[in-house]
């Protein structure tokens, strides 16, 4: 009685597993598509599975880019926001229609590390 034969990945196996990696499918359910177990998924197709999703996001990642750069102001903006860690910061006016909670002013001096004010 012997076991199950050896399995041998095919290069349509291997594109198959890398695009169920790039889309996020879950890896045991990668391993039932292509007919595998859990374990056999890891040990023939470790690379696939690793870099599959980085490969994707590096293209995406350089259309976006690429986007940005001729001037696509929305691709701009994510872009600053997501690598640059610009932020949307809303401005509340908190003055009553009255005017008689308006807020006071406030002076905040920044001063330098050597206790200038440069």
């Amino acid at each position: 009685m012997t076991g199950r034969p050896s399995h041998k990945p095919s290069k349509e196996g291997r594109e198959l597993v890398k695009l169920h990696a790039v889309v996020g499918t879950k890896h045991e359910n990668i391993a039932r598509i292509i007919g595998v177990s859990h374990k056999t998924l890891i040990k023939h197709y470790r690379d696939e599975l690793d870099l599959g999703k980085d490969e994707a996001n590096s293209v995406i990642g350089g259309a976006l880019f690429n986007k940005a750069k001729n001037g696509d102001t929305q691709a701009q903006i994510f872009w600053m926001k997501t690598q640059a860690r610009w932020r949307t910061v809303e401005d509340h006016n908190h003055v009553s229609e009255d005017g008689s909670m308006t807020p006071r002013p406030t002076t905040i001096i920044v001063k330098a590390p050597d206790g200038s004010d440069n």
